[in-house]
């Protein structure tokens, strides 16, 4: 199977080398880049480089080097296609399965523009003649837009779902095609030479882009992609030179020449065809770009039309695709992107991420549109980065907090701003681990970062920046306005969402606790909620066995299954990488180095109610009670009457405390059952002696026995009494 290259640099620059590696030696950030000790050849002393920005390896001490495809093939001896098909993974971008359309197009002889041989009159507008053009925006007019679809590339400065051409007009139907478009000029001035059927004054007059030369014999030759992007954007950007109007829009936003420049900004003219007449040769490639298309009639024509341009790159710093806005307000939409292709995939890019890395970047900042992006790089803060109309996604995120672990977002304060950060918040969850921080900045006055450094200065959004709201503050904050915290159920509900998000954290983050406790503190807690819990357990039946404690507990909260207890433990405990002595290894059977499974437990009852609660997990019903009566229906006859015995009183004690969460108790009382389950072993062992497996349960219990001390310390010196 051949991969088109793209696709495999796509796969190396956005993968996450940092985490890769990181499963198998320690790495430790050393200025912009990673260090720590070779996992190729066993130092001692480390001499292993990971660098983020490039997302690249190499060792001093043995020189081995390279990205992610490599080590993975190299260090983890996987094939060069199972390589790339585990970085599909990660990343999400697709890999084609068979050979598909790649970076090259073939390229045609250019066809004659005709120069007309009698000058159309250049019309006159009057009110009758604006009413008609206007007609196009009507269902039931005679004409139709060239094409109706829209393929969902509006940015998410515009999310108004207006269709996307309706400020286009067949005029080869309606006998009327003379390169009219249909919105009035902001002059009304229409005795350009733009404006009739002659080509444009930019293709043939004397100040004509300096890459409209055609090469016809390049025709044969294949084109790329990329080059035609490039051409493109210097079209467009010459094309800024040339429209005072367009380039007082950027003048009037306080863009500089600098930013002009870096970020290659430009202007799409008027005219349904400018690309065509500027591309002859290219007509196929600009299709596969989705810049020229065609319409119900055959007749193909400009996407971009009378908007300035935002050239959007990729990692690489490639021209990949291109973003344009309305000069007019009232045109919509008032962002479109250029459509998917085989170099640009939406989701997988962030405009301003080249350019800040360009400028060693070292903090992240999420941005909603362009223009906040440009505004705070030519104030001097970079870092700044925005998606392309699209939400960002747990990758790109992930990426961010490897490059630096506080990554702050900024979102306007608005109800579709404060959507999109929520929306961003529950997206970043499952890789907040405990060493990385999200911010979020809303700023006053319905200020955007755009508005607010033209209002107060540079410095002044350094600070909004340095003192953005933590994650836990912003939870509390976003939640709390939404709920009645006068009332005993709204701060139950709110809770309810907080544990929702919490159980979203990545497996054994001691945040999740820190964040439920700290919340319910907020609520009026005058008690840790786990001492609570301990008491209400140890109230409602201080003779029950530990098994028969969590079976109640797990009918209580039974999403705590979602991240196995055991295993949790296992890897907190570091039981799940025990590093025994290599003669040990060697002697040892499969099953002595196994994790421990609920079924070893040897607890009928409990092994009913943990596997009825994971096979019924997508179907509980929301509400607690309801939810614990769905699981009872389903357990075997036994185990439904012994618990249905203590279930009603068990969940009134609960709620009468108070209780929302159980997480703690829940661990305690799972740890608890694998000590007794060792202990249980070990003397099996005294009786049958197996030297191998006694010395490995040895120390798997010596590892539980310290992390329950260290827990115990940790919980007493949080846990806050009256």
């Amino acid at each position: 199977m051949s991969i088109p290259n793209h696709i495999l640099e796509q796969l190396n620059s956005q993968a996450d080398l940092i985490s890769i590696i990181g499963r198998h030696t320690t790495l430790k950030r050393a200025g912009g880049e990673y260090k720590g000790c070779c996992p190729f050849h066993g130092e001692k002393s480390p001499s292993f480089y990971v660098n983020p920005q490039k997302n690249i390896y190499h060792c001093f001490g043995c020189s081995v080097g390279g990205n992610a495809i490599s080590f993975l093939r190299d260090y983890e001896n996987l094939t060069f296609i199972e390589a790339v098909n585990e970085l599909s993974k990660q990343t999400g971008i697709e890999v084609p399965q068979e050979e598909q359309q790649n970076v090259s197009y073939q390229r045609s002889k250019p066809k004659p523009i005709a120069k007309p041989q009698h000058q159309t009159p250049k019309p006159s507008f009057n009110n009758s003649t604006t009413q008609q053009l206007s007609s196009v925006d009507n269902p039931s007019s005679a004409t139709a837009p060239p094409d109706s679809s829209n393929d969902g590339s509006i940015d998410n400065d515009n999310i108004n779902t207006a269709n996307e051409y309706s400020d286009q007009y067949d005029y080869e139907n309606s006998g009327r095609y003379d390169g009219l478009p249909p919105n009035i000029p902001y002059d009304n001035d229409y005795n350009s030479a733009e404006y009739n059927t002659e080509p444009p004054a930019w293709l043939t007059g004397d100040d004509a882009f300096v890459g409209s030369d055609i090469d016809h014999a390049s025709a044969d030759k294949d084109g790329n992609l990329y080059e035609l992007l490039t051409q493109i954007q210097q079209f467009y950007q010459h094309n800024l030179t040339t429209h005072p109007h367009a380039q007082h829009y950027f003048a009037a936003r306080g863009i500089t020449e600098q930013s002009l420049d870096v970020f290659g900004l430009g202007y799409a003219p008027f005219g349904w065809q400018h690309l065509e007449h500027q591309f002859p040769q290219d007509i196929e490639g600009l299709k596969a770009l989705g810049l020229v298309r065609s319409s119900e009639s055959g007749r193909d024509y400009d996407l971009l039309r009378d908007r300035v341009i935002f050239p959007i790159r990729d990692n690489q710093g490639r021209i990949i695709g291109f973003g344009g806005r309305a000069l007019d307000d009232e045109v919509k939409p008032k962002y479109i992107n250029s459509s998917d292709s085989p170099v640009f995939h939406k989701q997988h890019v962030l405009y301003g991420y080249y350019e800040s890395r360009q400028q060693r970047a070292n903090r992240w900042l999420v941005v909603e549109g362009y223009m906040d992006v440009i505004a705070l790089h030519q104030a001097g803060i970079y870092g700044a980065i925005a998606s392309m109309g699209t939400a960002i996604n747990e990758a790109q995120i992930s990426r961010l907090l490897t490059l630096n672990p506080t990554l702050t977002l900024s979102f306007d304060g608005d109800s579709a701003g404060q959507k999109a950060a929520w929306r961003t918040l529950e997206v970043s969850l499952p890789v907040l681990g405990d060493d990385k921080e999200l911010r979020f900045l809303t700023l006053p006055n319905n200020h955007d970062p755009d508005t607010f450094i033209k209002s107060h200065g540079a410095e002044a959004m350094h600070e909004q920046i340095a003192t953005a709201m933590p994650l836990s503050q912003y939870i509390f904050a976003y939640l709390s306005e939404r709920h009645d915290l006068t009332l005993a159920e709204g701060k139950a509900k709110l809770m309810s969402q907080v544990r929702t998000l919490t159980a979203l954290l990545p497996k054994g983050s001691s945040f999740r606790y820190l964040l439920n406790n700290d919340i319910y503190q907020k609520l009026g807690g005058k008690r840790s909620q786990n001492i609570e819990a301990k008491d209400a357990l140890l109230d409602f039946d201080g003779d029950m066995t530990i098994s028969q404690q969590l079976q109640l507990c797990f009918l209580f909260q039974p999403r705590a299954l979602i991240d196995d207890p055991i295993e949790s433990i296992w890897q907190q405990t570091g039981i799940d990488g025990l590093n025994l002595p290599a003669h040990i290894k060697q002697k040892a059977s499969s099953d002595a180095l196994r994790p421990l499974a609920w079924e070893d437990l040897q607890d009928a009852a409990l092994l009913d109610v943990v596997s009825t609660i994971k096979r019924c997990l997508a179907y509980l019903p929301t509400d607690a009670n309801a939810a614990a009566h769905f699981i009872l229906s389903n357990l075997n006859p036994l185990t439904q009457e012994a618990l249905s015995r203590n279930w009603g009183s068990f969940y009134k004690t609960l709620i009468t405390r108070n209780i929302l969460s159980l997480d703690e108790q829940i661990e305690n009382l799972v740890s608890q059952l694998l000590e007794r389950n060792m202990k249980k072993k070990i003397q099996e062992l005294v009786k049958n002696p197996d030297h191998i497996k006694a010395t490995i349960v040895r120390i798997q219990a010596q590892l539980l026995s310290n992390w329950l001390r260290a827990q115990q310390a940790e919980q007493s010196a949080q846990m806050i009494s009256i």
